[in-house]
């Protein structure tokens, strides 16, 4: 066992992999182990068996009701929320979370991304016929088993686990009990906006912003612009594109009172190729340049 100098965690060491520990955990829902608020959710899948309880998983145009025990793969990638049948019903379960590198580590080639599991049109939930819930319920058990031991490779062993789940659901029907929100427009507003949030603070001008235009946002909410750009404008009375460039402006002033990072810099970590574009972009929408607000010499 290793200590990793980077994040002060324990790593296990084989064939020459290192595997940090928050790559992968595992609970029960009900356990006190794996906080997911602990995680950055944009970095990590999520398969969740559910055991006991009814509710319904939302995305931005479909949600899908879960009235039995069912197997469900979450996307980081995509967002989604969780709305409970009844407030006093009781949940239970088991749930794991990892990143795609834990999988890779193991060979595997498939992108998750890509999977029919976890893509944006793809089926996430898989309901259950008891067989099949005991024998994956199994499946957690052993898992969380070698979580709390110190055999050195249990890391290999839990994701052969996690690659067996996989291949169970594969072999599935997914359910197809899909129905269109009622309050469409608000969904996809928050869903918006939500995403929107996550792209800030830009953490370093190597990491510049990845959605960019109304129909980044789009395709990453799995609905056409078109219906996107109709949400937002029903819900906000402003376009799509009015309050992505409102939140860049704020990110932009932020950076150029806050850092020391050059307007070029601060440029291309917003998503503008050459500093000429950021500073007409820029001044189009406050009225100033970049540099008469790193001067302090108007108010933000």
């Amino acid at each position: 066992m290793q200590q990793n100098p980077v994040s002060g965690k324990k790593t296990n060491s084989f064939s020459g992999i290192h595997i940090d520990p928050v790559q992968f955990r595992v609970a029960g829902m009900n356990d006190d182990k794996c906080k997911l608020t602990a995680y950055n959710r944009r970095d990590f899948y999520k398969i969740s068996l559910i055991t006991k309880g009814c509710s319904t998983l939302l995305y931005a145009n479909r949600d899908i009701e879960i009235s039995k025990p069912a197997l469900v793969f979450t996307n980081p990638l995509i967002p989604y929320s969780w709305d409970a049948r009844e407030e006093d019903m009781v949940y239970d379960g088991h749930f794991c979370v990892f990143s795609e590198d834990f999988l890779h580590t193991g060979a595997r080639m498939e992108s998750l991304q890509d999977s029919t599991l976890f893509k944006a049109d793809g089926n996430p939930v898989y309901l259950l016929e008891e067989e099949q819930l005991n024998y994956l319920k199994s499946i957690f058990v052993r898992m969380q088993t070698e979580m709390d031991g110190d055999y050195i490779y249990k890391y290999e062993l839990i994701r052969n686990y996690v690659n067996v789940i996989i291949h169970e659901a594969v072999k599935m029907q997914p359910a197809v009990a899909y129905f269109n929100p009622t309050n469409a427009a608000s969904r996809i507003t928050n869903l918006f906006l939500t995403v929107l949030e996550k792209q800030f603070p830009v953490d370093s001008p190597q990491d510049p912003l990845k959605l960019k235009k109304a129909g980044d946002y789009a395709e990453r909410l799995s609905v056409h612009v078109n219906h996107l750009n109709a949400a937002i404008q029903e819900v906000t009375g402003k376009s799509t594109t009015t309050i992505i460039n409102e939140a860049i402006i704020a990110e932009a002033k932020s950076l150029l009172l806050h850092t020391d990072w050059s307007v070029a810099e601060i440029a291309f970590s917003l998503g503008f190729e050459y500093a000429s574009y950021f500073n007409n972009f820029f001044k189009k929408h406050t009225g100033y340049t970049p540099m008469k607000i790193r001067n302090n010499s108007l108010p933000v």
